[in-house]
């Protein structure tokens, strides 16, 4: 067990003394990364900013999360729904992958990281598709934490594909319809190969999941902060996984 006394003193906010439990730390913990935006916007910054403050919020939190062992971290880097934002924005949001990877890759392949996607990556530009291959490749053999990044993702249009690819496979007689049961959903998904996350943190202070791994998230624990993505730091992420160690996970039982 570890006592970590929690106070941060860049933004004042003084945190409870918390102990986490190494034998049991979630397995898997999905981010909403909520709230570049608004930080840029409180600084009188433009919104890109935001953005490029909160990847170094990434580097950080992939740190913290491969420290205390966790097996498999998600975070919602793009979503489907993202294409609506101003053009400008887009096109700096479609070029952060390939500078994060370039910039950190060495550091990821050091920690023994490996690197993955969710989500539509043809629909991304070239070079975004490159760089994130780039690093999917020479991380493949990494048997440390699974860095995934949710790109080009919405949990609808994921279900609408594992729909449309069961019905392929019924109609090719691959699949008996009396197979289709909750298991079989699952490995129709993009997280086929993962389990489904334990612990959901979401911050900037919105409460909703926004698309985000809805058949996944049947019974993942949620969590969430005021505080801005851009300022989220290591406390904080170890404040979430202390109080998901705090709840009593009961699956719908007693």
């Amino acid at each position: 067990m570890i006592k970590l006394p929690f106070f941060n003193r860049k933004r004042r906010i003084e945190l409870q003394p918390t102990t986490l439990q190494l034998e049991n730390i979630p397995n898997h913990i999905a981010i909403i990364m909520d709230g570049n935006g608004r930080w840029a916007k409180k600084r009188g910054l433009p919104r890109i900013a935001g953005h490029k403050e909160g990847m170094t919020t990434v580097r950080r939190i992939v740190k913290a999360a491969n420290r205390i062992n966790v097996k498999v971290l998600t975070l919602y880097a793009f979503s489907k729904e993202n294409w609506k934002r101003p053009q400008a924005e887009v096109e700096f949001l479609m070029k952060l992958p390939k500078e994060f990877l370039t910039t950190y890759l060495p550091e990821l392949i050091e920690e023994n990281v490996k690197v993955q996607t969710i989500g539509d990556l043809e629909g991304l530009p070239s070079f975004t598709r490159e760089a994130v291959r780039e690093a999917m490749e020479q991380t493949k053999h990494n048997d440390g934490l699974i860095l995934n990044f949710a790109l080009n993702y919405g949990g609808r249009y994921e279900l609408v594909n594992a729909v449309q690819s069961m019905m392929q496979d019924v109609q090719e007689k691959k699949l008996q319809l009396d197979e289709v049961d909750e298991s079989c959903i699952s490995r129709y998904l993009y997280t086929e190969e993962m389990a489904d996350p334990d612990l959901i943190i979401r911050t900037s202070g919105e409460h909703r999941l926004s698309n985000f791994l809805l058949w996944q998230s049947a019974y993942a624990e949620l969590w969430f902060t005021e505080v801005l993505w851009p300022d989220f730091d290591e406390l904080l992420f170890e404040q979430a996984v202390s109080d998901f160690q705090n709840r009593k996970r009961r699956y719908g039982g007693i």
